[in-house]
C-alpha cells in the first residue's frame, strides 16, 4: 500500500434483538461478503433455559456474534455485528459495542418484551438506534403507535416495519440509522 492508498475509514454497527428476531438473516441479507456466522444447534440442554415460544421451528441459534462487510466506497467500508440474543451470551455485548457507531434493534410484534434489554443497552450507553419491527412472512397485527408505545420508545428513534430477509429493507434500515447519527449535525 502507497502512501497515496490509505485504508478506508471503519465504521460499525451493531445489530441486536432477542432471540429469534432475525439478527443472523439481517446482516446476511446485506453483507457483500459470505458472513461470519456463529450458529448452533439448539439441543436439549437449553429446554427450560432458552424460550422457544413465538420463535416457531428455529433449530439453531447464534452462540458468539455475526459478522459481516459493506463496502460503500473505497474510503469507507461498514462493518456490522450482530450480537447474541439469548440473555446467557449478553456479557458478549459489552465487548462487541466497543467503538460502535450506532446500533439496530430489530423487533418481534409477537415478542415485544424481547427487545426490552437491546433498547435499554442501547439508551443507558446513549448510543444512537433505529427499530426495525421484522414483519415474518408480512405479518404484522399491530399499529406503528401501539409498538411505539409497548416499547416506550422515544418519539425520535426511527422505527420502521418490513421483512429483513429483503435485501432492500435491511438497506433502509441501516440507511435510516445513518440519517439518525447525522440528524444533530444539521441542527
Amino acid at each position: 500500500m502507497t502512501n497515496d492508498q490509505a485504508a478506508p475509514a471503519a465504521v460499525k454497527i451493531l445489530i441486536a434483538g432477542g432471540f429469534g428476531v432475525g439478527k443472523t438473516t439481517m446482516v446476511g441479507a446485506v453483507s457483500e461478503v459470505t458472513p461470519l456466522r456463529t450458529e448452533e444447534y439448539l439441543t436439549k440442554a437449553s429446554v427450560g433455559v432458552d424460550s422457544l415460544d413465538g420463535v416457531g421451528s428455529k433449530e439453531t441459534t447464534t452462540v458468539a456474534l455475526d459478522f459481516g462487510r459493506i463496502t460503500v466506497s473505497p474510503e469507507l467500508v461498514v462493518y456490522l455485528f450482530g450480537t447474541p440474543g439469548q440473555e446467557r451470551f449478553w456479557f458478549m455485548w459489552n465487548d462487541l459495542v466497543q467503538g460502535v457507531l450506532g446500533g439496530v434493534v430489530i423487533a418481534d410484534t409477537r415478542r415485544l418484551d424481547s427487545s426490552f434489554a437491546s433498547i435499554d443497552f442501547f439508551e443507558s450507553r446513549q448510543i444512537p438506534f433505529v427499530v426495525a419491527i421484522n414483519c415474518f412472512d408480512g405479518v404484522n397485527t399491530r399499529s406503528t403507535n401501539e409498538i411505539r408505545a409497548a416499547l416506550d420508545l422515544d418519539p425520535q428513534v426511527p422505527m420502521l416495519l418490513g421483512d429483513v430477509r429483503a435485501r432492500t429493507f435491511s438497506r433502509d434500515v441501516l440507511l435510516a440509522l445513518v440519517d439518525h447519527l447525522m440528524a444533530p449535525a444539521l441542527v
